[in-house]
């Protein structure tokens, strides 16, 4: 007798938690097999970028580097990168304006000039499908390099007086 009290208690908790977590629909009976509730349509981001940063370490004062950065399209239609940019222009992006088809490879190729002495950082942006955007980084340290020739090497003219 104890346990149907406890019983029914349950089950009314239960029913009131469930109705608590149904949506209530206002046009219930109206929706003719179709979903009224509406969300925003995000529109999917296929362009899968292998890695957006890339360290160059320690450079010397005035030696040109670049790097391959590789894009692939995960999505089942082509993408187009529309445009490439860099912060200033120490730093050089080339791509390649053909689309990119559908499961396939692109390549950005960032240079940097190293003209300036220092720790650099640069953003490149990616630009495509429109109005989509992707940010690459560079960065490194640029030393100076020394005036004047390397200091003379004695070994050097001792082996250029042997004779084999």
């Amino acid at each position: 007798m104890k346990k149907l009290p406890i019983f029914l208690a349950l089950s009314l908790v239960c029913i009131l938690s469930n109705a608590q977590q149904t949506p209530q629909n206002e046009h219930a009976g109206h929706n003719h097999g179709q979903a009224t509730t509406t969300k925003p349509v995000l529109q999917q981001d296929n362009l899968v970028v292998k890695e957006t940063e890339f360290d160059f370490g320690s450079i010397p004062q005035g030696k040109p580097v670049y790097h391959i950065f590789i894009l692939e399209n995960k999505g089942k239609t082509e993408l187009r990168l529309d445009n490439v940019t860099a912060s200033c222009g120490c730093t050089t992006p080339e791509w390649s304006r053909d689309p990119i088809p559908a499961g396939g490879t692109a390549q950005v190729k960032v240079g940097y000039n190293s003209a300036a002495e220092g720790t650099f950082a640069k953003p490149v942006s990616i630009i495509y499908n429109t109005n989509q955007t992707k940010q690459l980084i560079i960065k490194g340290n640029v030393w100076r390099a020394p005036d004047g020739p390397a200091p003379a090497n004695a070994s050097i003219d001792i082996l250029k007086k042997q004779t084999f």
